[in-house]
């Protein structure tokens, strides 16, 4: 599968053929351990256990770093991470590790450390707002960061207003099952409306495990989302959100505190991947490597999950 996107014996800009396989496992490695592409790098050459993972030899070159930004920046370009995400999800629902119990949907900011520094001069959107900054002033944005094409700014990202806080980066949507596994994951700028992520979301993801029901906070609650889930005959699990002279009915407050319960998962699993590894810090410039980020996030942390979670269900047919 990997090798469909980088085959052995192929060069990238001169760089020595290596199996695409092989460089994957570094970028697992890299993001398990929280590397930079050179730590990784010297990680691969100093751990023997790293060594093995990656199949070499002690008498076998390791792959430098430029090779492995290389072949992610391939695997970006021919949009495989997505796949790849399939492709291990597949796996693991052959080993009853991801469930079809319906998905929770929730965003996570990764802020860029590529912001652009001074005053901003336009209006900037603020999260969980219902209402969209203008056109006029999005675009003001993106003409400001264009002017700053090559001067170490990721021009792809975009500002939000956190509370008192404000955020330059982007937007992780990740669907999480019942066990915690994440099936999809969908990158938008940060000042994109959470609503406006559902969708493509649920492209990326098998329906067999949206069909039982999609949950997501009332950020998610809009006539658009709505319309889509009948379409698709997926049960609507959308919290509910008060509007003006229409307050919430008491079984619109019992439903969204039981939706809230479940919907813990996906804070445990955005949680755990800021713990493991590192997670809400862009380290790649631009909206796509990002993304590419984000779903290694999704490949690493469902594999690290893996073992505990065989564990536990051969735990419970036993019991």
């Amino acid at each position: 599968m990997i090798n469909r996107y980088y085959h052995k014996g192929e060069t990238l800009q001169g760089c020595k053929p290596y199996g695409g396989v092989l460089l994957f496992k570094m970028l697992l490695l890299g993001m398990w351990n929280d590397l930079s592409d050179v730590k990784t790098e010297n990680y691969v050459s100093d751990t023997l256990s790293a060594t093995r993972f990656c199949g070499l030899g002690l008498e076998d070159p390791v792959p430098d770093h430029s090779t492995l930004s290389r072949f992610r920046t391939e695997l970006t370009r021919n949009k495989g991470m997505d796949k790849l995400l399939q492709a291990f999800n597949r796996q693991l629902e052959k080993h009853h590790l991801i469930v079809r119990t319906g998905i929770k949907v929730d965003a996570s900011l990764t802020e860029s450390p590529r912001k652009p520094k001074g005053a901003v001069s336009y209006e900037i959107a603020e999260d969980r707002k219902e209402e969209e900054v203008p056109r006029q002033e999005q675009d003001k944005q993106a003409i400001s960061l264009r002017k700053l094409q090559g001067k170490g700014v990721d021009t792809d990202g975009r500002w939000l207003k956190k509370g008192k806080r404000t955020v330059f980066g982007f937007k992780q949507h990740d669907a999480v099952d019942e066990n915690g596994m994440i099936p999809g994951v969908h990158t938008t700028t940060a000042n994109e409306h959470d609503s406006r992520g559902l969708k493509p979301l649920l492209r990326k993801i098998p329906r067999r495990y949206a069909r039982p029901g999609v949950a997501a906070d009332k950020g998610y609650k809009v006539a658009e989302n709505e319309k889509l889930l009948s379409k698709m005959k997926v049960k609507n699990r959308l919290m509910h959100k008060t509007y003006r002279d229409r307050p919430l009915t008491g079984w619109q407050k019992f439903f969204n505190k039981l939706i809230s319960k479940t919907h813990r998962v996906v804070e445990r699993a955005f949680g755990s991947i800021k713990k493991w590894f590192g997670g809400g810090k862009a380290r790649y410039m631009g909206l796509h490597k990002t993304h590419a980020q984000h779903v290694l996030w999704a490949i690493a942390y469902n594999l690290k999950r893996s073992p505990g979670l065989i564990v536990s269900n051969s735990l419970e047919t036993t019991e």
